[in-house]
C-alpha cells in the first residue's frame, strides 16, 4: 500500500514538544506564512489541530500539512460490520483481576482487528479518562486508519511494528513506545511474523513530560531521546480504504488517493517514539521504596493538580541498595487506579502467575503489593546492593476507575485463582515481652 523506505534509511527529528518542521522536496515547505494563495508545487495546506483555538499558547498542538489532495475530499462513511472487541463494558467489580497473555489468531489479522478492549474510565464519548486495549496481529495492514476519540500509545510486546503516518514513518519494537496524536491517519506494518502488545487510549490532555520538582533539570525521560519522523509522502492514485473510530464505533470510506500524500509539514501536533532503556532511572540511596511516580515517563494531567488523568510508568532494570529496608514495591491501597502489564523478563513484585504478555488491575483502594513467595524472600533476604536486570514492566494509572470490559471478564485469559498469591501469608508478629529488655 505504502512504498516504505528500506530498513537502515529512517531518520528522525529529535526534541519533545519543540516546533518542527520537515519537506520531502526543497521549497515544499512556505516561508514566512502558512496557508499561500497558490502553493508553489500546487499543494492544498491543512491545519491538523489537536486542541482548542484558543488554549494557553504552552498547551497549544497542531501543525500545518501541505498535501497533494485535502483530507475532505472523501464520500460518507459507513458503520463497519465488525467492530473492536471489547467495546461493551462489564459489570461493576472490586475485586483484584489479572490476566494472562492474550493469543495470537491463526486467520489473517491486522492491527485494528487484532484489538481487544480490556478496561475503560467510561463510555467512549468521554472528554477525560483513558481506555485501555490489547493487540495481537499477524499481518500488516492493507488500509489506512484514525482515531477520532484520543490519543494512542502503542507499548510493543511481542514483534517489531513500521507505522506509516501522514507526517512521515516510524519504526518500533519491543521496549519502545510510540505516541500518535488524536485523529492523525496511519497504517501499522509488521516487521516480524507476529505482533502483540498493550495500548492507552488517552481521551484528556495530550501526554507531556512530567515535572521535575525538586530533582531538578535531568533525569528520567530526557526530551533529547524523543525522536519524530521526518516528511514522506506517496503520490498514488487507486483505492484505499480509510477507518475511522467515532465514540468508540468503526466507520469506513474509501478515497481515491493515498492518506499519506502529505509533501510538508510543520508544528507541533505530531507523532513520537521513545525508547525505554534510555530512561534514566532514580531511586533511593539511603532507605524505603519511593513511590511509583519516580519512574514516570509521560504523564497526561487531569483538573485535579497533581493528580494524573493517566501517568505512564515503568519499572526498567536498576539498582537496588536501601538498607534495612523492605526492598519490593510496598502493600498499599491507593487513590489510583492502576492497570499494569510486563513486556519483558519478571516483575519484581510477583514470583509467579505474571507473564510478558499479561495484565493486572487494582483499583481504586484495591489491597495489593508484592505475593507470599516474594514478601517472605525480602523479609529475609541479605540486603546487599542488587540489580534487577533483563526486566521491563510497566503501569497505565489513572485517577478514574476503571471498568473491566465484559469480554475481560468471560475471556480465557483471566486468571479466577489470582487472590491466591497473597493467601496463607505467613505470621510474623511477635509482641514484645514486657518484662525483657528491649
Amino acid at each position: 500500500m505504502f512504498k516504505t523506505p528500506a530498513p537502515d534509511a529512517l531518520t528522525y527529528q529529535s526534541g519533545f514538544g519543540n516546533q518542527f518542521g520537515s519537506e520531502a522536496i526543497a521549497g515544499a515547505l512556505p516561508v514566512g506564512q502558512n496557508s499561500p494563495q497558490r502553493h508553489p508545487l500546487g499543494l492544498y495546506a491543512e491545519q491538523f489541530s489537536g486542541t482548542a483555538f484558543t488554549v494557553a499558547r504552552s498547551e497549544a498542538r497542531r501543525t500545518w500539512l501541505y498535501r497533494i489532495q485535502p483530507s475532505a475530499s472523501h464520500p460518507q462513511y459507513q458503520r463497519l460490520e465488525t467492530q473492536i472487541l471489547g467495546q461493551q463494558q462489564g459489570p461493576i467489580t472490586p475485586n483484584r483481576l489479572r490476566w494472562n497473555a492474550f493469543n495470537i489468531a491463526t486467520q489473517p489479522t491486522d492491527f485494528i482487528d487484532g484489538l481487544i478492549a480490556l478496561a475503560s474510565t467510561s463510555a467512549a464519548d468521554q472528554v477525560e479518562g483513558v481506555s485501555l486495549y490489547v493487540y495481537a496481529a499477524n499481518t500488516s495492514m492493507q488500509r489506512a486508519f484514525f482515531n477520532a476519540d484520543g490519543e494512542w500509545l502503542i507499548v510493543p510486546q511481542q514483534g517489531r511494528l513500521r507505522i506509516v503516518t501522514e507526517l512521515g514513518v516510524l519504526d518500533i519494537e519491543p521496549q519502545e513506545i510510540a505516541v500518535l496524536p488524536r485523529g492523525l491517519k496511519f497504517c501499522v506494518q509488521l516487521k516480524d511474523t507476529n505482533a502483540r502488545g498493550y495500548l492507552c487510549e488517552n481521551h484528556g490532555c495530550a501526554l507531556r513530560l512530567p515535572d521535575l520538582g525538586p530533582i531538578g533539570s535531568n533525569g528520567l525521560a530526557n526530551p533529547r531521546d524523543f525522536l519524530v519522523p521526518v516528511a514522506h509522502f506517496e503520490d498514488q492514485h487507486q483505492p484505499v480504504v480509510l477507518v475511522q473510530k467515532f465514540l468508540g464505533k468503526l466507520w469506513a470510506t474509501t478515497l481515491q488517493h493515498s492518506p499519506f500524500d502529505v509533501v510538508a509539514w510543520h508544528g507541533n501536533n505530531v507523532p513520537y517514539k521513545y525508547d525505554l532503556r534510555r530512561f534514566n532511572a532514580l531511586g533511593t540511596v539511603s532507605y524505603d521504596h519511593p513511590d511509583p511516580s519516580i519512574f514516570t515517563v509521560l504523564t497526561s494531567p487531569s483538573s485535579t493538580h497533581g493528580q494524573a488523568n493517566v501517568d505512564f510508568v515503568i519499572f526498567p532494570p536498576r539498582w537496588m541498595v536501601a538498607e534495612n529496608t523492605f526492598r519490593p514495591p510496598w502493600f498499599h491501597r491507593n487513590l489510583m487506579n492502576e492497570f499494569m502489564g510486563l513486556i519483558d523478563g519478571a516483575y519484581d513484585a510477583k514470583a509467579e502467575g505474571f507473564m510478558p504478555g499479561g495484565v493486572s488491575l487494582h483499583n481504586c483502594m484495591s489491597a495489593h503489593g508484592p505475593d507470599n513467595i516474594t514478601a517472605q524472600k525480602a523479609i529475609t533476604a541479605e540486603l546487599k546492593p542488587h540489580k534487577i536486570e533483563q526486566t521491563m514492566a510497566f503501569m497505565f494509572e489513572t485517577s478514574k476507575v476503571l471498568r473491566p470490559s465484559r469480554h475481560a471478564l468471560e475471556c480465557s485469559q483471566l486468571q479466577t485463582d489470582y487472590d491466591a498469591c497473597w493467601s496463607g501469608i505467613a505470621r510474623t508478629f511477635k509482641p514484645f515481652d514486657p518484662d525483657s529488655p528491649r
